[in-house]
């Protein structure tokens, strides 16, 4: 191997790396939150790559009708759990009464109820316009749209943005539909539940995006030359904006409430609970974190690779790997346990091109054996079971 190899084989492994370390970051903060790894992040990645692909080649995003069928299966079960919860209240209003009658009678209670009812109402009117009337909204739209132009006429940032637009907000969907009413669960029933969910999402896909793959423009069509050491646009584009929004979470998680309530939560749920921070909330904003990142990380994967609908398995199992390296603990730890990764893959892919997926995944190996001894009061508690 010469030094211009080695530069290829670096700028590969750094471009793959920072995708692997967004899909890493997104797996942190998710399991942080809510104890969920998240497997399905990787279907994230391929809806994205194969919706801006499609846009592409004037495809109606039919991943829209995803979100339409989940945002009325929980507005459905929104509205049953008030009703009953409605129900209830009345029940115990009218026990109250039967045990008061010889009595004198209690003070009304119209303005509480009414208070109580208006605050229902609100509720389900803003789960209504998110989980229903925006993907409804968004579906109508690009209906009309497609029925007098091209999806091909637009620009490319319009068409990453829609691709967003489509595919992030599936994350808190994901979580209210599966996750929310399982939060009290353990992690090997939350692990379990999450295979069970990307396998579903891996035959959705099939069926939404069929068997043949797809590829994408590039984002950046230039090319820099620097002696010997080339670079494309697009890896230049990938690296760069992978550092930006590194740089944007870091400022979120230090300087917004919201993310300073997401800390919060990651550290101590019940704590964070009793100190009035909404965990339930919490949880839906860092799948939608999750999914965005998983979705640019699709938008900036689709120019590289052919992406197919079961190819997220295996890119977001390699951020997983990342994020194992980094202990499932810190963002920074595990962006550079990602960038190994990809460094790792680039150059055994060249070595040995056949093995390169067992010699990544083999890295999990001495991290484990290496908590395993770092912490050995586990290991002692297994035997005394």
């Amino acid at each position: 191997m010469d030094a211009s190899i080695a530069l290829i084989l670096l700028q590969d492994g750094c471009v793959t790396g920072a995708v692997y370390a967004l899909l890493a970051i997104g797996l942190v903060l998710v399991f942080s939150v809510t104890r969920v790894i998240f497997i399905p992040q990787g279907e994230m990645v391929t809806y994205a790559a194969l919706t801006i692909a499609g846009l592409q080649i004037n495809v109606f995003p039919v991943v829209i009708y995803l979100q339409i069928v989940l945002g009325l299966y929980i507005f459905g079960l929104e509205a049953y759990s008030a009703l009953q919860h409605a129900r209830l209240q009345q029940d115990q209003k009218n026990s109250q009464s039967h045990i008061s009658q010889g009595m004198l009678s209690p003070p009304s209670s119209s303005l509480g109820n009414s208070h109580r009812a208006g605050r229902i109402g609100h509720s389900l009117a803003g789960s209504f316009s998110l989980y229903v009337l925006y993907p409804v909204v968004l579906c109508t739209g690009l209906r009309l749209f497609a029925a007098q132009y091209s999806f091909v006429d637009l620009d490319l940032s319009t068409q990453v943005i829609l691709t967003l637009m489509l595919v992030a907000p599936l994350g808190p969907m994901l979580y209210k539909t599966v996750f929310e009413p399982l939060s009290d669960a353990s992690i090997l029933i939350l692990l379990i539940v999450s295979v069970a969910l990307h396998l579903s999402l891996m035959g959705v896909g099939l069926w939404m995006f069929g068997a043949e793959g797809g590829r994408s423009k590039s984002l950046l069509d230039i090319r820099l030359d620097w002696g010997v050491f080339t670079m494309s646009g697009q890896s230049l584009f990938v690296v760069l904006s992978c550092l930006v929004i590194m740089v944007m979470i870091s400022l979120f998680f230090y300087f917004t409430m919201t993310g300073k309530a997401l800390k919060a939560t990651a550290i101590n749920r019940l704590g964070a609970s009793l100190m009035g921070i909404r965990v339930k909330r919490a949880g839906q904003i860092a799948f939608l974190l999750a999914a965005l990142l998983g979705a640019f990380s699709g938008i900036l994967i689709g120019p590289i690779t052919t992406v197919y609908y079961d190819s997220g398995f295996i890119i977001g199992l390699k951020g997983f790997v990342g994020a194992i390296l980094g202990g499932l603990a810190g963002y920074p730890l595990a962006a550079a346990g990602a960038l190994l990764v990809g460094l790792m893959e680039a150059y055994i892919s060249f070595w040995a091109s056949a093995y390169k997926e067992v010699w990544v995944f083999a890295l999990i190996i001495p991290v484990l054996m290496w908590r395993s001894f770092k912490h050995p009061q586990l290991l002692e508690e297994d035997e005394s079971l």
